[in-house]
């Protein structure tokens, strides 16, 4: 039997049981800081939202022209924060 796709073969690509655990400790860092960043900037949300409303009410073709007229609307700013008035009733 060949041994090339054995397991037992050592991959000197593959993490150390050490530095699994870091990278599995800066994933869960990584998401506890994103997680707080969101919770802390509550127009992320809107603004993501409002986007995809956006999207799925207008399927427009080319989505990437459409993102970007999007995200440079000069109104984009006044816009969130008026959708932001009207949810802060609702948290």
């Amino acid at each position: 039997m060949d041994d090339k796709g054995s397991l037992a073969k050592v991959d000197a690509g593959a993490l150390s049981r050490e530095q699994q655990e870091k990278l599995r400790q800066f994933k869960i860092k990584t998401r506890i800081d994103n997680e707080k960043y969101l919770k802390s900037h509550p127009e992320v949300d809107v603004l993501i939202g409002d986007f995809l409303r956006d999207v799925l009410l207008k399927r427009p073709a080319n989505i990437y022209e459409f993102a970007a007229d999007h995200f440079t609307d000069p109104n984009l700013h006044a816009t969130i924060a008026s959708k932001m008035e009207g949810n802060s009733h609702v948290q």
